[in-house]
């Protein structure tokens, strides 16, 4: 297996040269991102270099016929490497023109290669083996958008999170292809922002298969080797490995104990048999999870790549497994062509476990191998994904830019230049290290200690605004408080005091009289309760990283009180994006002040959309009715302090507010969860012909009768109460039924029926934007929503 992966670039039965000669000049793009009325902003990747023109036009008929430009911008990509090179360009007002909501706008590029030769958008996406291309909706071929509308109820914001391309059932995020094309001619009912709140890729848990791809791609794209340093413990041992000399499935010891990666604890080998660690592995991950550009044409067998049954079925089965992930990019590729496209990193961005508590940086931070690879997973999330956030953070002169340069001198000296190594490290926000203990700094906030980090350090955190609404992102990875008075494995606050002053408070300060506020929070704030006593049982053992523990908000008191006393002194009505949990599901949570002068009464509604491609055994079961009939989720209530700031869940015998602690409580809230309603099948979710091979559709045809016999994928079974358990997509909108009604708020969760034939459905979940005092005996403004 090592002879295979070393001596040769197998992909296709090709050498780079040739594989990269077969594609198109595109490699993954174009991906639209960053959308002012005065700004457009699209992400592309290169196999060379080019300087880019982007042109954003007005239209016409809606959206037909396209009209004058309107905006422009150039720029020249950067080399990432000898056939990567990448670029966020943006076109700009010069004054003159700015675009307005409700209307359909289209853009186009054009590419100038080193010898003045040009090629239009169409021709760069296409090649001998990808004649065809399409990324438009309208027989301009151009791809369109359009900016948030005037009114709140026109507004339509689509979220999801945890895309694995191995994970089990359909990718979700092809339906967003399904909602555009439904109304692209429709600028008030098409998606107008989309946002991934975590794991758009998977630093850990890969597949074998698609570490193979990804390093052999890495090392093309990159057009050299990576030397990853290892620890030597005698004079003998090896300094460091290239990727290709750490084959896939045979990962475990150097991630678990080089790396000091924890996804692999507790038994748990597979997880890091493949973990990504090399800088090439994360750049083509994020070119393999939205353009079907680089896969091969074909995979080895299993018994060509791994050495004993168990494994070599398992390479075969997933290999199908991303085969059906290739078989839809196409349409993920168009969609996010044509929606601006925000998203923020969760854990597996890196890897599972990412910062959670003092102890895994400890662990991972004090390692050369560990630093490196989290350092790579960050420049590489920096210009695939951050770039287009927030793109005058990487304008002439700031932080951004000079991490362009530093990263580009990094591959030009390949791999050698330790002066653009350690800007890199600078730029990315990598902790300061401790030259004695080569361990991480930290430094103190209040009682918190926060890694520290250089000044010019880029801001992962962003907020976005239009005429009507606001979406606060938050980076609840990078700012964290470790507790300084408690052991390495405590729980953090997700954000240390600072954190809270820097991305929550001063936001909220800024636009008090917005419409509406949406906050994404990549982590739940409220969960199963199943799912809290998992977390509380294994904190108890000290076993924290086999559950993730410290990475919900409930799970630490005090930070979940400054969160949401933090929202309401600013807000009475709030929207909280999240995902992370691999279920989808609303919660709203009712707050009223006890103060006899008070007249604070704030709600929070929790819209969870997760995952898009990485359902498991047990959310299938949660999905269905057999979660509501054997443990259903019951009103849970809380009594809060401001000062100092705490909350404290309330057994069921202490919920009414007469029974009161000896301490009066500031503040009472309640949680319900909102009732799934049953199931509805969208006009274009009953014939999904792309979604799956005619030689798939005819295996299915064949075993149709043994569909019908599997009662547990019947409808009547799937129509669960409380979550949706498989692949899902979320689709947000807002309801003004009249001035005297409160607002509401829709989460539509798209899924893929399991009954035959499969269909795209979705469930609604609704929630008013009001506490329901009901469920404190205080008065009632609204009616429970069970």
């Amino acid at each position: 297996m090592t002879r295979t992966l070393i001596l040769g670039f197998a992909m296709n039965n090709q050498s780079e040269d040739e594989f990269l000669q077969d594609l198109p000049l595109i490699l993954a793009g174009p991906i639209l991102q960053h959308v002012e009325p005065e700004s457009v902003t699209v992400w592309i990747a290169l196999k060379q270099p080019c300087q880019v023109e982007l042109q954003v036009y007005e239209t016409t008929n809606d959206g037909t016929v396209l009209g004058n430009s309107l905006l422009e911008g150039r720029r020249s990509t950067v080399a990432l490497g000898k056939s990567f090179h990448i670029m966020a360009v943006t076109a700009q007002s010069t004054g003159r023109h700015r675009l307005t909501s409700d209307r359909i706008y289209a853009y186009d590029l054009l590419f100038t290669d080193q010898t003045s030769h040009q090629q239009s958008l169409q021709q760069a996406l296409c090649s001998n083996r990808f004649p065809n291309v399409n990324i438009s909706y309208f027989e301009h071929q151009k791809p369109t958008f359009v900016l948030p509308p005037s009114r709140l109820q026109d507004l339509r914001i689509v979220h999801g999170s945890c895309r694995k391309p191995h994970g089990h059932g359909f990718d979700a995020l092809p339906i967003l292809d399904c909602l555009i094309e439904e109304a692209a001619n429709q600028p008030e009912q098409r998606p107008h922002q989309l946002f991934f709140t975590g794991d758009q890729i998977y630093g850990d848990d890969v597949a074998a298969p698609l570490l193979w791809v990804s390093s052999m791609l890495g090392d093309a794209l990159l057009g050299w080797e990576e030397r990853l340093p290892v620890t030597q413990n005698k004079p003998t041992d090896v300094a460091y490995y290239t990727p290709k000399q750490l084959p896939p499935g045979q990962r475990v010891e150097i991630a678990t104990y080089q790396a000091g990666f924890t996804a692999g604890l507790h038994n748990k080998d597979a997880k890091v048999a493949s973990h990504l660690l090399g800088l090439g592995e994360y750049y083509a991950s994020y070119l393999l999870v939205w353009s079907p550009v680089c896969w091969p044409t074909t995979f080895p067998k299993g018994r060509d790549m791994m050495s004993d049954r168990q494994t070599r079925r398992l390479w075969d089965r997933e290999v199908q497994e991303m085969r059906q992930f290739i078989h839809t990019l196409w349409k993920v590729r168009r969609a996010l062509a044509n929606v601006p496209v925000y998203s923020i990193f969760d854990d597996h961005d890196v890897s599972d476990d990412w910062n959670l508590n003092q102890a895994w940086c400890l662990r991972v931070l004090g390692r050369p191998l560990g630093q490196r690879t989290v350092q790579n997973a960050l420049l590489a999330y920096a210009v695939s994904q951050a770039w287009g956030n927030t793109p005058k953070q990487f304008e002439a002169g700031q932080p951004g830019e000079k991490l362009l340069a530093a990263a580009q001198d990094w591959s030009a000296s390949q791999g050698t230049d330790v002066a653009a190594y350690n800007a890199i490290a600078r730029y990315v926000g990598m902790p300061l290290t401790n030259p004695r203990t080569s361990l991480p700094e930290f430094v103190q906030d209040g009682s918190m200690l926060v890694l520290e980090r250089h000044p010019e350090a880029l801001i992962w955190h962003y907020t976005v605004r239009s005429h009507c609404h606001e979406v606060i992102v938050l980076d609840t990875r990078t700012w964290r408080g470790y507790p300084a008075d408690d052991k390495p494995t405590a729980p953090p606050m997700l954000l240390c005091p600072q954190g809270f002053e820097q991305q929550l408070s001063l936001p909220l300060q800024q636009a008090p009289q917005i419409q509406a506020t949406l906050v994404i929070a990549p982590t739940n704030l409220f969960s199963l309760k199943v799912i809290d006593w998992i977390h509380h049982w294994q904190l108890r053992r000290d076993k924290v990283f086999a559950a993730d523990v410290g990475d919900s908000w409930n799970i630490h008191t005090e930070a979940l009180s400054q969160f949401i006393t933090t929202l309401f002194e600013q807000r009475q009505q709030v929207v909280v994006l999240s995902g992370d949990i691999h279920y989808g599901s609303v919660v709203r949570m009712s707050c009223v002040g006890t103060s006899p002068n008070s007249q604070a009464q704030s709600v929070l509604v929790q819209l969870t959309a997760s995952a898009m491609k990485n359902e498991e055994t047990i959310t299938r079961i949660i999905h269905t009715r057999l979660k509501d009939w054997l443990l259903p989720e019951k009103v849970r209530r809380w009594i809060g302090w401001s000062n100092p700031l705490n909350m404290v869940e309330q057994k069921a015998r202490q919920s009414r507010p007469h029974q009161q602690p000896q301490m009066k409580p500031d503040w009472y809230c309640a949680l319900e969860w909102i009732p799934r309603q049953n199931t509805r099948t969208p006009d274009f979710g009953a014939n999904i012909p792309w979604l799956i091979t005619t030689k798939q559709q005819a295996r299915n045809d064949n075993w149709k009768w043994l569909q019908r016999l599997m009662f547990w994928n019947l409808p009547w079974f799937q129509e669960g109460r409380e979550v949706v358990g498989l692949n899902n997509l979320a689709l947000v909108k807002f309801e003004l039924a009249d001035t005297s009604k409160p607002h509401k708020v829709i989460q539509d969760l798209y899924w893929f029926s399991p009954w035959y034939p499969t269909q795209i459905v979705y469930s609604r979940f609704e929630s008013q934007l009001v506490p329901n005092q009901s469920l404190y005996g205080l008065g009632s403004t609204s009616k429970v929503e069970r």
